[in-house]
């Protein structure tokens, strides 16, 4: 009972936390961009969590997450297409609402044959819906736009009430971040709030053993089933999101890259823990956002960071921090320091060594040694013509690997030491 309060206090803190930065980001951040990555973060993180309900919490392997989200999207541009012709008016700022609603919908139509089965059914099935659903799409184009997507206006309505316009309106990028992260805050603590509901539970219990759930008289299938339809509708909040954000929703949204990004967030922030997929989703929209700005190779960094976290960090970021912080209570921030000291540099001298030779060889396969200016004294460096360059990363790379061989040489000789 007490490690539970503890839980929950860590929780409030960081939730706490969380909260303070998305309130005050617009404060610290000083452009146009830094504002649009911290919405699709935010966008990114509802994804992140709506799929951990499926992964995480009742063990579903899906591979077409991204229908629901896609399906969100288009809902709210559809609706507001509708508000410019005059149709209707409703409050914008409730749209991610509506969003959530439809792709809800769909999943109720679709999900009850096929969560029959968990596993690697579901999965293979997922993967056949999401296929099914992104070909389609592209046959209807008055209905989904074809490749170039739907357009709309998010000012087509008022943002809450009408006659408030002049107070708050979406067009500025503020106004929306602050959106975003209102409906990130409220989905999040409602997903929150949801695993501590009996059907998360027998969720979890799913996950774990079905057929002890079957023997006690519940019913697997519509455990299944329920979590699915959870599951969608906060996607569908978080392309709606998207949506407003962007003003945009395309056959793209739909597709399985967008599928393979969310487990890769999910994965590489810890699905064990509620905020890893958060943490999860900050790395992956930073690497397919910010990174992608500065090198073409953005997904080979993101591949690798991928599997070194299934190598080494198996519980995700969040696992890490976690077990580090354990550590850090028990034998104190000095010893772990000394202990790990040697990795920490190996680790980041083998890393920062592979990024520099990764980026000479794209540099030499893309013939982009000449983007550089001759002039700047970082030149060289990206010069794949320049023989100190592959000197330095392949000296960089060794000198990382050689002190990790070192620290590995240390941890041996010190078990051996305790054993004898």
């Amino acid at each position: 009972m007490m490690r539970g309060r503890v839980n929950l206090c860590a929780d409030r803190i960081w939730g706490t936390a969380l909260a303070a930065l998305l309130a005050f980001a617009p404060l610290l951040l000083g452009s146009r961009f830094q504002l649009g990555l911290m919405s699709q973060m935010c966008a990114m993180a509802v994804f992140a969590l709506s799929y951990n309900l499926l992964l995480g919490q009742t063990g579903m392997l899906s591979f077409g997450h991204a229908v629901y989200a896609g399906l969100g999207g288009f809902a709210v541009v559809h609706l507001l297409r509708a508000m410019e012709t005059g149709a209707f008016t409703l409050p914008v700022a409730m749209l991610p609402l509506a969003g959530g609603l439809a792709s809800a919908a769909f999943a109720a139509l679709i999900g009850h044959p096929t969560t029959r089965r968990g596993g690697t059914p579901f999965a293979m099935i997922s993967l056949a819906i999401g296929e099914l659903v992104h070909a389609a799409a592209a046959m209807l184009p008055e209905w989904f736009g074809g490749e170039g997507g739907l357009t709309a206006d998010r000012t087509a309505g008022p943002a809450l009430f009408r006659g408030m316009e002049a107070v708050f309106s979406l067009g500025p990028d503020t106004n929306i971040y602050y959106l975003t992260a209102f409906w990130t805050v409220a989905s999040a603590i409602a997903m929150r709030a949801l695993g501590r509901t009996p059907l998360l539970m027998l969720a979890n219990a799913v996950r774990d053993n079905p057929q002890r759930v079957a023997f006690v008289g519940q019913n697997p299938h519509l455990v299944r089933y329920g979590m699915l339809v959870l599951a969608a509708f906060f996607a569908g909040i978080a392309g709606a999101l998207w949506a407003l954000n962007f003003e945009i929703a395309s056959v793209d949204g739909l597709g399985m890259e967008r599928s393979a990004i969310v487990l890769l967030a999910v994965v590489v922030g810890g699905s064990g823990f509620f905020l890893g997929p958060v943490l999860g989703a900050v790395v992956v929209t930073l690497f397919s956002v910010a990174l992608s700005r500065y090198t073409g190779a953005w997904q080979l960094y993101l591949g690798l960071a991928f599997a070194a976290t299934v190598l080494f960090a198996p519980h995700g970021l969040a696992g890490a921090v976690h077990g580090l912080a354990r550590r850090i209570a028990g034998k104190g921030a000095a010893a772990v320091v000394r202990g790990s000291g040697w990795g920490a540099v190996g680790t980041l001298a083998l890393a920062l060594g592979l990024c520099w030779a990764v980026e000479l060889a794209y540099a030499a396969v893309h013939a982009q040694a000449e983007a550089a200016s001759p002039a700047s004294p970082m030149h060289w460096m990206l010069d794949p013509s320049a023989a100190g360059a592959w000197a330095g990363a392949a000296c960089l790379s060794l000198g990382g690997a050689a002190c990790l061989a070192y620290r590995r040489t240390r941890s041996s000789a010190a078990q051996g030491a305790r054993d004898g």
